[in-house]
């Protein structure tokens, strides 16, 4: 029985949100000119401004720099990796298929249910930034995974992926069609677990490209790449933001952006993937499989490239995470109705 009168795929909020795929979303007014309703949570009145003006925005100390060791040395542990023994990053594997060894290259660490993952999902700090960037309190996390990229050599350089002309490209792309008739509206976001240096790779993006995207569109042919700009980096540069361990990022689906390569001799760099969106309540199929992953710590399904772990998956090695009176609505577990969601009310539960 769905959770609530709404129409599928309705968001139970006043900012009316709608979505066909749960990471694209329709609404009155694109992110970008959003005037916000709700008080802000966590970001700061010119933190809101940097957002919307440049699409993203870092929010500092987001969860603790020792939760962010915490994962890191969980990542590790859950690929059978030692941080000190480079010769153990390169493992030799045979790959099921060019999907399985891009995602190698790219150092995806897939575990998506552990309890270190899910406590940075369901910290209060985290989802008040998300609260704030979408001005709604009816949330649902990605169930995603996290990242470990150790130098590109060997079995992990980029060389080993065949270039492209047009598409997605690892290093600087869109996360929405941005040719799209009603501009969708997405939000990602990573927590660092490291921080990087020069060399190391990372989150890279182009902010002037955002501030100017429609002033750069209007001059562009109509049969242009969708999710790959063709951009004068002298013109638009491409800047990494820099994060420490615990800093949450939140970006637009509008700003270009990728993941540089790692160049460094020893250097790791890691995140979390986690973002949020409004929650899908009335979406009962949906809301069901969130709910089932969870608790059979089963590969989430909402992303084709959430491929699961093919030698010792999650379900064989760990239990469900517990989750907070948070993290049961964040899930879809539990309904927002009637849920005080304001700040400080995790604490008062």
């Amino acid at each position: 029985m769905p959770l609530s009168d709404e129409p599928p795929h309705r968001a139970s909020s006043r900012a009316r949100y709608t979505s066909s795929d749960a990471e694209n979303y329709t609404a009155p007014v694109a992110l970008r000119d959003l005037r916000k309703e709700l008080p802000l949570r966590v970001l700061s009145a010119g933190d809101f401004e940097h957002w919307q003006r440049y699409g993203y925005v870092v929010v500092r100390e987001a969860i603790p720099a020792a939760a962010a060791r915490a994962l890191l040395d969980f990542a590790w542990e859950f690929q059978g990796m030692d941080a000190d023994r480079p010769q153990t990053w390169y493992p030799e594997r045979r790959f099921l298929s060019k999907l399985f060894r891009q995602l190698h290259v790219y150092g995806f660490v897939e575990a998506y249910h552990h309890q270190l993952i899910w406590d940075s999902r369901q910290a209060q700090r985290v989802y008040d930034a998300f609260v704030d960037v979408w001005d709604c309190e009816e949330l649902w996390v990605t169930l995603d995974r996290l990242n470990l990229n150790p130098p590109n050599v060997g079995s992990r350089s980029r060389s080993l992926i065949a270039p492209t002309e047009t598409g997605f490209d690892i290093e600087l792309h869109w996360d929405v069609d941005t040719t799209a008739e009603v501009p969708p509206q997405r939000v990602q976001g990573i927590i660092a677990l490291t921080a990087t240096g020069p060399d190391d790779g990372g989150f890279q993006c182009s902010p002037e490209l955002f501030r100017r995207f429609e002033e750069w569109k209007a001059g562009q042919p109509a049969d242009r790449d969708p999710i790959r700009p063709a951009v004068d980096r002298a013109e638009f540069p491409v800047v990494r933001p820099e994060l420490a361990p615990g800093d949450l990022l939140i970006w637009n689906g509008f700003l270009a952006h990728g993941v540089a390569p790692n160049l460094s001799e020893r250097s790791v760099r890691s995140v979390q993937y986690l973002s949020m969106m409004p929650a899908l309540e009335a979406d009962e199929e949906l809301r069901r499989s969130r709910v089932e992953s969870w608790r059979t710590l089963s590969t989430p399904r909402w992303n084709k490239t959430l491929v699961g772990d093919t030698e010792r998956p999650e379900a064989v090695r760990y239990g469900s995470a517990e989750l907070t009176p948070l993290g049961r609505r964040l899930l879809g577990l539990d309904s927002w109705a009637g849920a005080a969601a304001g700040p400080g009310a995790e604490a008062a539960q």
